[in-house]
């Protein structure tokens, strides 16, 4: 009896999903041939069986036929005028029927059953008979038909030992060779599997030799089957899975080295401020002191919008976010506003028509204040940012140095910054979040000139102009 745990280890699939795929090929192949084998082994038998009996049949007809037209006017089978096939063969019984059930044999043959179909022939109420019957172990074809004396039949019984020893022979030479047929099958079956599912097994131990050594090398992979087509899916799988692992070193190194920056200077800062505060420590005027205070804050804001960068863009998939019916105008409006704040002397030039898209408000509202942060920081103090916003084209010119040709591929990766650059605050993480939040609304952003010789950022995103706009 099963045990509980076994059943349970046998998973609902039953006995058989615990054996290899191989064995269970092999197993299904040969039952396959075997109910084959069995069927047309039966359907053989059974069609010489029915040919013998049919032929058997037709033969007895003709010969009692032609015999009844031997007969004479006497009462007496042995003065019949039969032919000798009739008295002679020991194969063959024969026998007169009378309407009244009265029977006449020759005396030296042996004896069998006559019945009532033979008697209805004799009686005239039937053209013939022919049945199979059995007397003392042995079995008859017997066949009646009327003679030229009134309420007489003429009896032919065939011995049908003759034919059942060929069927019993046909019957065991069919078994023998359906039995040596299912062998072949299952050894072919198993062969057929071994060599067939090789490219699986293949496949199975190179998953075990990566899950062991977790190194990502890709499969050799031959044909163009579902077995080729599965290794093909397998080495993708490892190239998404090998960059996925790159993506997560490079964003850990990168994070590292940006954030070095600011916790060295913070801590310098903080270690001055300390020295300051101690009893002997030396002397700082109220304004320098005042000056670290800022400088603190300024890293802290810096560090804190770092991290959220990082949080943001190390998501495998974006944190579910609140989708609404969102006025782009209005989000650029807002942005606009809040960069002003941080950047009193730019000038932002803005021109924004009505525009409705369904997205993440505060996700937009970032996406656009990041772009005008970065033209804000390369415009110089006295310049003029100018952003425009026309059947849902955001576009954010400055008059910065501009970005070359050669960057423009580069400027939406993550932590990429420009030679240009890398002396000036920011975290090279800003553009990539543009990116990401376009991507993540079927929009797009894209690099271009600007007419005043700074860069120009392209936003685009699907909607439409409100309906009373």
């Amino acid at each position: 009896m099963t045990s509980p745990v076994e059943a349970v280890a046998a998973g609902p699939g039953g006995w058989h999903y615990r054996r290899s795929l191989a064995s269970r090929v092999t197993l299904l192949t040969t039952i396959a041939v075997g109910l084959a084998v069995t069927l047309v082994s039966v359907g053989g038998y059974l069609t010489v069986r029915q040919a013998l009996q049919d032929s058997l049949d037709d033969q007895l007809l003709e010969r009692a036929q032609a015999a009844t037209e031997f007969s004479s006017n006497s009462s007496l089978p042995n003065e019949f005028n039969l032919p000798s096939w009739a008295l002679g063969a020991a194969d063959v019984r024969v026998a007169l029927v009378r309407s009244d059930r009265f029977v006449m044999r020759p005396p030296e043959q042996g004896d069998f059953a006559i019945g009532a179909p033979e008697v209805a022939v004799a009686r005239g109420q039937r053209s013939y008979s022919l049945r199979s019957v059995e007397t003392g172990g042995e079995r008859f074809r017997v066949v009646a038909v009327p003679t030229n004396l009134d309420g007489y039949a003429l009896v032919i019984a065939q011995s049908l030992d003759e034919q059942d020893r060929l069927l019993s022979r046909l019957g065991l030479v069919m078994l023998l060779f359906g039995g040596l047929g299912v062998l072949v099958a299952g050894v072919a079956g198993w062969a057929v599997a071994r060599n067939g599912l090789r490219p699986v097994r293949n496949l199975t131990a190179a998953a075990e030799e990566i899950a062991r050594t977790e190194e990502l090398r890709p499969i050799p992979v031959e044909g163009d089957d579902e077995v080729a087509r599965l290794g093909s899916a397998f080495n993708q799988m490892l190239v998404a899975l090998d960059t996925s692992r790159e993506r997560q070193r490079r964003l850990v190194a990168d994070a590292g080295h940006e954030l070095r920056t600011p916790l060295t200077s913070l801590r310098t800062n903080i270690d001055l401020l300390a020295q300051v505060s101690a009893p002997d420590g030396p002397d700082l005027d109220p304004g320098a002191q005042a000056e670290l205070l800022d400088d603190v804050r300024a890293q802290i804001d810096e560090l804190t919008t770092l991290i959220g960068d990082l949080t943001e863009l190390s998501r495998e998939a974006p944190p579910a976010a609140v989708v609404e019916q969102v006025e782009l105008h209005e989000v650029v409006d807002h942005a606009v506003a809040r960069v002003r704040r941080r950047a009193p002397t730019v000038t932002f030039d803005l021109d924004a028509e009505p525009w409705e898209l369904v997205g993440d408000g505060s996700a937009l509202e970032r996406a656009v204040t990041n772009l005008l942060d970065n033209a804000a920081k390369w415009s110089p103090p006295d310049g003029t940012v100018t952003v425009r916003l026309h059947d849902g084209v955001l576009t954010v010119d400055d008059e910065g140095p501009g970005i070359k040709e050669e960057d423009r591929p580069h400027v939406f990766e993550r932590f990429w910054r420009a030679e240009e650059s890398r002396t000036m605050p920011g975290s090279g993480l800003g553009l990539s979040i543009v990116a990401q939040v376009a991507e993540r609304h079927s929009g797009q952003v894209r690099v271009e000139d600007s007419p005043s010789g700074g860069a120009r950022l392209v936003l685009t995103l699907p909607g439409g102009a409100p309906a009373d706009g």
